[in-house]
């Protein structure tokens, strides 16, 4: 495993280096809640919030979950990434470009945690 200082040399910023320095987290769960914000448990116990309002713009990928009934389609895929379906009547294991994912190291960093 390498140390903080290895992965600051490598260009991450201090909170990534310090992540993944500590190890990777996998999501365990995820919830919607209405104020669009995201209660995720981590395998390590961990609770944290992860706020979705800055990537709910206008001409953006996540444009239509900032309906809060499309936000509440939220669920973890096979590889743990918080995920939606742009079409829930389409399976997005057949097809890829159906599905808008975040990325569950980006959704560690960025999150909060609930105390």
């Amino acid at each position: 495993m390498k140390t903080v200082d290895e992965y600051l040399s490598m260009g991450l910023d201090r909170k990534s280096a310090e992540y993944f320095a500590h190890g990777r987290r996998q999501i365990a769960s995820v919830t919607a809640n209405d104020d669009f914000t995201l209660t995720l448990s981590f395998d390590n116990g961990e609770k944290r919030l992860f706020d979705m309002r800055p990537f709910l713009k206008k001409g953006t990928v996540f444009e239509p979950f900032a309906n809060v009934e499309n936000f509440r389609r939220v669920y973890l895929d096979a590889q743990h990434a918080v995920c939606w379906d742009v079409d829930p009547s389409v399976d997005s294991s057949v097809v890829w470009n159906n599905k808008v994912d975040l990325c569950p190291d980006r959704c560690y960093i960025d999150s909060t945690p609930i105390v």
